[in-house]
């Protein structure tokens, strides 16, 4: 067998088999974030947005997407999930989004976490650009992981 997991000794991609993993709870979290620039971030202190309740949209557009991951992502195992949140921080020119998902299941909900900031982000652009069309979804990574063969996993104090 290939030493890349998800390759077959011919090159052809396949979902790697997990059947004798052992099943452990395991959490994900992630972040990104939206540079808006402050006249967009003004706009959503008021209240002042076209499109209603910005944050409340894109964390149903968030949790959404983590439950549909597997959907979206060829190869991603389906996952029973426990628990998403999605969570916005709002500062002068940005917002910063953070997803966290849990499961107990054979394989790791990082990518899970990961859809979902990344799902949530678009939907804050979306709601936001009739205010303004130089928005950044940028740096959606992962900032913790817990449970499975691997264990326990923090990005490192010089990632940003």
């Amino acid at each position: 067998m290939s030493e890349l997991s998800h390759l077959d000794d011919g090159g052809a991609a396949r979902m790697v088999d997990v059947g004798d993993k052992q099943v452990t709870a395991r959490r994900a979290v992630a972040e990104g974030v939206l540079v808006t620039g402050p006249e967009v971030m003004s706009a959503l202190r008021k209240e002042r947005t076209p499109k209603g309740n910005v944050y409340e949209t894109a964390r149903l557009a968030g949790v959404m997407a983590a439950k549909r991951t597997s959907e979206l992502i060829p190869l991603c195992h389906n996952l029973p999930l426990d628990h998403v949140a999605v969570d916005f921080e709002a500062r002068s020119d940005r917002i910063v989004i953070r997803a966290e998902a849990a499961t107990r299941s054979a394989t790791g909900v990082e990518m899970e976490a990961l859809t979902a900031v990344a799902v949530a982000g678009l939907t804050l652009v979306d709601m936001l650009k009739a205010l303004s069309k130089d928005m950044v979804l940028e740096g959606v990574r992962l900032l913790a992981k817990s449970g499975g063969r691997s264990g326990n996993w923090r990005a490192g104090k010089g990632d940003r």
